[in-house]
């Protein structure tokens, strides 16, 4: 498994807590550093981990809109916390980390998705991803 792998693993848990227990920030630190003890105490890459669930809990509202407009089926209270937080963090990795290649964002998603959730979230994250992802390409070509 690769370190960035490892890391979105890591963040998808520790926002399955948060998100789990009520969405409390000042649990996030305990939360990132607990998931680092149990799932991997050799890391070194915590930085990549702390900015992302810090990007998306200060991006929340606009990820959730996001969810919530190209999840146009699913209520986002309906959706399961593995399936809502993976989305979110594909989601942050295609609007606000541009750093990431989108195709990497989506792929890593529908495969967190696939390890952690449902039969069916892998496509479900990848109809949501793939239709933002295109959103996204269109916007940029008319901006051209």
């Amino acid at each position: 498994m690769s370190n960035r792998h490892l890391a979105r693993t890591i963040a998808m848990q520790t926002l399955f807590s948060w998100d789990f227990n009520n969405k409390s920030e000042k649990d996030l630190d305990k939360l990132i550093s607990q998931n680092f003890k149990q799932f991997a105490p050799k890391f070194n890459d915590n930085d990549f981990v702390k900015t992302m669930i810090y990007g998306i809990v200060k991006h929340l509202d606009e990820i959730d809109k996001n969810i919530v407009k190209y999840a146009t089926e699913w209520p986002l209270d309906q959706i399961t916390i593995v399936d809502r937080n993976v989305l979110r963090i594909g989601i942050y990795e295609l609007l606000f980390d541009k750093d990431i290649p989108a195709k990497v964002a989506i792929n890593e998603a529908i495969e967190i998705a696939k390890t952690f959730g449902s039969g069916s979230s892998g496509k479900f994250v990848n109809g949501v991803l793939g239709t933002i992802y295109k959103n996204i390409e269109k916007t940029e070509r008319t901006k051209k």
